[in-house]
């Protein structure tokens, strides 16, 4: 397919999408964030929000790799692998101003991009009992396009739908070509997700063909496509480390920061599970260990929606689901899960939405999951700073997040009948 066709096929589609009321809705207020980052960013935010600490670690990494992690250098930690510094080189040698702008032009380009790739998978994996018209998934495009979690994500300049663009891309390839170089290259490009930013690191034992029968007490791997997968996935992360040989400072700086240094200890709005425990303990004076914390919520939440995943009693889109219960992981248990992340994991709900049954149970935790992260979770963000001094737990987030948790791995264990499909 040449570059010509595949523009057109792309226009035609969003000329199809342009025809329904509620996509222009969407697009005008996808324009509306834009517009109202741009302002903000010029009166209010400038040098004060997360692009700044992209733009520095571009020119650093190009100047004085060596203390890419020095915080010295950003108004806020980066904690990033140091590959990751390399999408910001182009735009750190622009002006600041102009670079934010272009940053975030880019981001709403993504956006229509990642609307493409949703509509492409629902298409293909959507249950039969749907509509077979389009409007239906047109609207939750939109909705999703409408979502509140982009206010933030354009007005921080923060670079969650790189990180949403990387998965869906991986997800489609996986869901739709079977070849070994296919999984290889869906895999090489979810790890292209974690240089950018580690959100999508605990999907990597999702990809695993792993499954236990429990009918016949059988287990089943399929050793080379698994091999292949996390072949993939861990070449782009395993180049961080050539750096690291070079730079063993990258490496040193690089732990301190995400792990053993005093951010994590800072009392915050974070809706994860590590979060709740690690403020309750900073708040009542109690000695703790965060690395420790971490690794302990990440075996119990990471252990829980992993089991489940191999003895599911389901094979067909599994890795859907596995992509879905690993973002769910990775919000539940790392330090800071804020509201601009929830981008990485909504996409992912409205495909579920469309690929299970419409009479199914499991949709009345997806769809009102969905809703709320999509537009009130950050009314409890406000919350917390009203609240903090006395109690400060945004744990309305968690709670949600728990209840796909429990909803998902529900799915893939209780064993579906003949006649019990809208019931689960």
């Amino acid at each position: 397919m040449t570059l010509k066709v595949l523009f057109n096929r792309v226009f035609n589609k969003l000329k199809e999408f342009w025809n329904e009321r509620i996509f222009r809705y969407a697009i005008i207020v996808q324009l509306f964030y834009v517009l109202l980052s741009i302002i903000l960013f010029f009166f209010f935010l400038y040098q004060k929000n997360d692009f700044v600490i992209f733009y520095e670690s571009g020119r650093i990494f190009l100047t004085d790799i060596e203390n890419l992690y020095n915080q010295a250098n950003y108004l806020w930690d980066f904690r990033y692998f140091p590959l990751s510094a390399l999408i910001f080189i182009p735009f750190s040698f622009l002006d600041f101003g102009l670079a934010f702008i272009a940053f975030n032009v880019l981001n709403f380009v993504l956006n229509i991009l990642i609307s493409l790739m949703m509509y492409k998978i629902i298409k293909a994996i959507r249950g039969q009992d749907h509509e077979t018209n389009d409007k239906r998934i047109i609207l939750y495009i939109s909705l999703y396009l409408m979502g509140v979690p982009h206010i933030l994500n354009y007005i921080y300049g923060q670079i969650n739908l790189f990180i949403t663009f990387t998965i869906l891309a991986s997800l489609l390839i996986f869901l739709f070509y079977k070849k070994i170089k296919w999984q290889l290259l869906g895999s090489i490009i979810l790890g292209i997700s974690i240089i950018i930013k580690p959100t999508a690191f605990f999907l990597i034992p999702f990809l695993l063909v792993i499954h236990f029968d429990i009918s016949t007490r059988k287990l089943k791997i399929d050793f080379s496509t698994s091999a292949v997968r996390l072949i993939g996935v861990l070449i782009p992360v395993l180049l961080n480390f050539a750096l690291f040989a070079v730079y063993p400072k990258l490496w040193s700086d690089f732990l301190s920061t995400n792990f053993t240094g005093s951010n994590p200890l800072a009392l915050n709005f974070s809706f994860s599970l590590t979060k709740l425990v690690t403020n309750f303990c900073y708040f009542f004076n109690i000695p703790f260990n965060q690395l420790i914390v971490l690794i302990v919520l990440v075996g119990f939440v990471g252990g829980i929606g992993f089991f489940s995943y191999i003895l599911r009693r389901r094979d067909t889109n599994y890795i859907l689901y596995g992509y879905t219960i690993g973002m769910i992981i990775m919000l539940l248990t790392y330090f800071d899960s804020w509201d601009h992340h929830l981008l990485n994991l909504t996409p992912l709900l409205i495909i579920t939405i469309f690929n299970l049954p419409r009479s199914a149970k499991l949709i009345d935790y997806i769809k009102p999951s969905f809703f709320f992260f999509n537009f009130f979770d950050i009314i409890f963000v406000g919350v917390w700073f009203l609240t903090y001094p006395l109690f400060p737990y945004n744990f309305v987030g968690t709670f949600f997040l728990f209840v796909l948790l429990y909803s998902l791995t529900r799915y893939f264990l209780v064993k579906r009948l003949k006649t019990d499909e809208g019931k689960l």
